[in-house]
């Protein structure tokens, strides 16, 4: 791995580089997804159909578009048990913390007759899509759906590619079904994205649409929003590790390449006040290439977004950090928990030598979709927030009105907005 110094111009440069990997950045790809929106909005399930066998090779349509109980069944005889015992024990973990951020409806009342409150309501409708394409993602499943289910979503829609021979990744199908999933539609892609935004005649309108994909699911997601609620437009995954001279060299790499074996637009950063650490891990993060089986992916991101970069102090070390605003970030110094303290922007925080990066992907509990190229500092990771709505409730008697009318009046006529003052007015006109 490369190694740099870092100076002004070298930390200009590398933000200005990660930001090229952002979905905003792929003008090209827009008019292609504008076009099959189009279509899949004009044509329903016939542009889907078609859009599946070009895309996919798989011959699709109404009969068979959506995951059969005995598809699913059969996905289970070919699942490994050791597979669905671990699905099992990651869905306890996933619920555990999740039910943690589950908000309820309050109110407050006071003697002279108010009612203030909120109204928490789940919503009604949800699309998860799962991708399928370079690898499959069961636990992305998981992560999506099940804070779904702790907020109360009535159903649950998935989409997900199938193969050729018309079948969904088995793990994938497992998965769903153990996480709640209602049904589960053979579709991949923008064409995807575009069912459940606008409805088909098979595919059924959702209220929100969550989770990862390709530049065209990316883009897509973005051209929807408005007519239905996304979590987040997702860029190529990314890790930065901080470290200092008390790290473990052997460790940093492994936890590098997990998220360089993604795809060739990952990034994988160490940032380190130690320059025997870093020849260390650039030595280490060789070796491991070597033996890896996505060697092709993982020196390809490596080329174009894995950097080495050496601070002159933790200090400088943390403000880069918070301004690369990595989706995971490791703390892997001498003082972690005081180092954390002064994190400001990231996805997920993992503190300490064995808190690597893949324990939050598949089996610690918090939510593994996070904010990505840079948007960490604004976006949080995905949570029962996303899944609910919130009404305000207001409750006023004529005595709690009475004493303040006059001031709301005072204020709508400000504004030049009479009918407003002419609303409470009226209430209190025989005085």
């Amino acid at each position: 791995m490369r190694i740099v110094y870092l100076d002004d111009a070298s930390r200009k440069n590398l933000l200005e580089d990660l930001l090229k990997r952002s979905p905003n950045q792929y003008g090209e790809y827009e008019q292609r997804v504008g076009e099959i929106l189009k279509q899949v909005k004009e044509e329903g399930d016939q542009a889907v159909f078609a859009f599946t066998e070009k895309f996919d090779g798989a011959k699709i349509d109404a009969s068979n578009i959506e995951v059969t109980k005995e598809e699913i069944e059969e996905a289970y005889t070919i699942v490994e048990p050791s597979l669905l015992d671990v699905i099992r024990k990651a869905l306890v973990n996933i619920e555990a913390y999740h039910a943690k951020q589950k908000q309820y409806s309050w109110f407050d009342s006071t003697p002279n007759g108010t009612i203030l409150g909120q109204k928490v309501t789940p919503l009604a409708r949800v699309g998860v899509y799962v991708p399928g394409g370079k690898a499959a993602y069961p636990s992305s499943v998981l992560m999506n759906v099940m804070p779904a289910k702790v907020a109360g979503v009535e159903e649950i829609i998935m989409a997900t590619p199938c193969n050729k021979e018309g079948k969904v990744t088995p793990a994938t199908l497992v998965a769903a079904k153990e996480a709640g999933v209602d049904r589960i539609f053979k579709v991949g892609g923008a064409q995807a994205i575009a069912s459940l935004a606008y409805g088909t005649e098979t595919i059924p309108k959702v209220d929100k649409i969550v989770g990862p994909g390709n530049i065209y699911v990316a883009l897509a997601k973005k051209a929807v929003y408005g007519h239905v609620s996304i979590d987040s437009i997702a860029g190529p995954s990314e890790i930065l590790v901080l470290a200092d001279e008390t790290a473990n060299p052997r460790f940093v790499a492994a936890d590098l390449l997990s998220q360089a074996e993604h795809d060739e637009l990952a990034s994988a950063i160490l940032v380190t006040t130690s320059k025997e650490l870093a020849e260390k891990v650039s030595k280490e993060v060789d070796s491991f290439v070597e033996k890896l089986s996505r060697k092709k992916i993982i020196t390809a991101s490596l080329e174009n977004y894995g950097y080495i970069l050496l601070a002159d102090s933790m200090d400088q070390a943390i403000e880069v950090a918070n301004e690369i605003a990595s989706e995971h970030l490791e703390i892997v110094t001498k003082d972690a928990f005081t180092v954390m303290t002064k994190i400001k922007n990231a996805g997920a925080i993992f503190i300490g030598e064995y808190s690597s990066e893949p324990l939050g992907d598949y089996f610690a509990g918090p939510n593994h979709v996070l904010p990505t190229n840079g948007t960490a500092k604004f976006f949080s990771p995905l949570s029962v927030d996303d899944f609910i709505k919130k009404s305000s409730i207001i409750s006023y008697s004529k005595e709690a009105l009475e004493p303040i009318h006059k001031d709301i009046i005072s204020f709508a006529n400000a504004e030049e907005l009479t009918a407003h003052a002419n609303s409470i007015r009226v209430r209190f006109e025989e005085q």
